[in-house]
């Protein structure tokens, strides 16, 4: 039996704007396409469409999945390989989590942490290292960057800056997805207030700066589909965003 797409937004919990854009740039194409122009997708595709899912949960983005799922077509390796991601992020997890823990007792007994301690399952520097290989492989076959080259990584640093643009892309997606115009103040602010964590980690950006920086995310491949996998319209909103801080900037 085959389901529609909006059949299989409902049942997968992913939106018909999402589904059309994985057909789009062939990440998770229908069965086929009925007559009157309906997408109608099969076991096959849903079974796809739960590997890509999972990949997305682990924040992998759009292009490195397809890649992935083009290059291993065997079903139960894929999953056999995903739950060993999955069981390596729980245990990370856990690991954070019991850090918190310890944390918390020690601020209510009016102890100072270990400074090791306060780190500890927090991402390594080999961690970050194989988490950039794909990025660093891209610019550097694509603009000659090769931003792993004898420097060592800040894993502290790269912790840090991670959680927040986690949280600084997360609260962009979330007002994309709510309506909220490019141009609102909640929306500027929160651009200023991601430029202000920058120049504390010796990264200074004006908003002039990080509107160039978002209109380079839009004509790259890479860096486009990385924000447009976490939502689709995301590049488009932020560069929009960043523009319209940087003109109101200038005057």
């Amino acid at each position: 039996m085959l389901l529609t797409v909006k059949e299989v937004s409902s049942l997968a919990h992913v939106s018909i704007k999402t589904l059309h854009h994985y057909h789009k740039i062939g990440l998770l194409e229908p069965s086929r396409i009925s007559e009157s122009g309906y997408r109608l997708y099969g076991t096959k595709e849903l079974e796809r469409l739960q590997e890509i899912c999972v990949y997305r949960e682990l924040d992998f983005p759009l292009e490195q999945i397809k890649r992935m799922l083009e290059g291993n077509q065997d079903r139960k390796d894929i999953l056999i390989a995903q739950r060993k991601l999955i069981a390596r992020e729980k245990q990370r997890m856990e690991q954070i989590l019991g850090t918190l823990d310890r944390s918390i007792a020690c601020l209510e007994n009016g102890e100072t942490m270990d400074r090791q301690e306060m780190f500890h399952g927090f991402a390594t520097e080999e961690e970050w290292t194989e988490a950039l290989q794909d990025q660093n492989q891209y610019l550097r076959e694509t603009y000659q960057v090769d931003m792993l080259e004898d420097e060592q990584l800040d894993v502290a640093d790269l912790n840090e800056q991670a959680a927040e643009a986690a949280a600084f892309m997360a609260a962009m997606a979330e007002n994309l997805r709510s309506g909220l115009n490019h141009e609102d103040e909640a929306v500027k602010a929160l651009i200023l207030k991601h430029l202000e964590f920058l120049h504390k980690h010796d990264h200074p950006a004006a908003p002039a700066d990080f509107a160039s920086q978002t209109r380079f995310f839009l004509q790259d491949d890479f860096h486009r589909g990385m924000l447009e996998g976490q939502q689709t319209g995301l590049a488009y909103y932020l560069s929009a965003a960043a523009e319209s801080l940087a003109k109101a900037n200038e005057g």
